[in-house]
């Protein structure tokens, strides 16, 4: 199942039988003040800065959320998103959860967008879904319902066979969904990783389809968080995630290994490569 999604310059195939792909999760005003700052007052240079800094360290595709308190977020996403057009090749992920901020960016992206996200609410089924079908965007589909996150398997796996489902009637085809298995924190319930990787392999054997997580979320509220992050990130890409929304400068080497060990790094080049560049930068 190869996923592909492009900026108006650069096309990005994502695949369990490709490198793992890496979304730039920085752009992002939650918990990080000077951006949130900087939209508030419309200025759009941290978002240039961030989107430069992350395809430097080696991210492919740029997310892009400014929701926060005081943005007018239907009047700014789209000017996020040209921002990030004019400063890298990467592909951009138009992260929000309102129809008319998702709408607005999507009239001035150029390529083919990830859509950050979808869900199994009806509601969410009945208002993203048109527009990823107009636009010929691929979708990210959190493993949510009415009833909120799911804690067992196979209700999350049911979930996402009910969005392929609504997709498949709305003409959007399987290679254009990508599941999020969502991760909740070990801090409050010390088997909610093993839920989400035990998802992770049921969907990818039952449905095949492309998978991206939010690695991080494993470790709020436990020390030493990268350790967590790192370790919980190399089991979901074994697992089947194929394209993880991170911090990219704390975990390409982590990932590059684990592409590498998995046998998706032919003569070990990307893995050499990666190494020499950061020593390099370090002398």
């Amino acid at each position: 199942m190869e996923t592909k999604v492009s900026s108006a310059a650069k096309e990005i195939a994502i695949g369990t039988d490709k490198p793992t792909v890496l979304i730039g999760e920085r752009i992002n005003p939650t918990g990080r003040k000077k951006l949130a700052e900087a939209l508030e007052a419309g200025n759009l240079d941290v978002v240039r800065q961030e989107a430069v800094s992350q395809v430097r360290n080696g991210a492919d595709i740029i997310d892009v959320n400014v929701v926060t308190p005081g943005v007018d977020e239907i009047q700014m996403l789209p000017l996020a998103v040209e921002a990030v057009m004019a400063e890298v090749d990467a592909p951009v992920s138009i992260d929000s959860e309102n129809t008319e901020a998702l709408a607005a960016a999507l009239k001035v992206y150029e390529g083919k967008p990830l859509i950050n996200s979808v869900n199994g609410k009806e509601s969410s089924l009945k208002e993203v879904l048109p527009l990823v079908k107009e636009h010929g965007a691929a979708v990210v589909a959190l493993l949510v319902d009415d009833d909120g996150i799911p804690t067992e398997v196979d209700r999350r796996v049911a979930i996402a066979h009910r969005i392929v489902d609504a997709a498949a009637a709305e003409g959007i085809p399987l290679a254009d969904i990508v599941i999020d298995s969502l991760v909740l924190t070990v801090a409050t319930d010390s088997n909610a990783g093993r839920v989400t990787l035990e998802t992770v392999r049921r969907i990818r054997e039952e449905l095949g389809v492309n998978q991206t997580m939010g690695a991080s979320n494993i470790s709020f509220g436990q020390p030493d968080r990268k350790v967590l992050n790192r370790a919980f990130l190399t089991l979901a890409i074994a697992a089947g995630v194929t394209c993880p929304y991170v911090n990219v400068a704390m975990v390409q080497p982590a990932v590059l290994a684990t592409d590498l060990i998995l046998g998706r790094d032919a003569f070990s080049r990307r893995y050499v490569t990666s190494y020499r560049q950061r020593k390099a930068k370090k002398s």
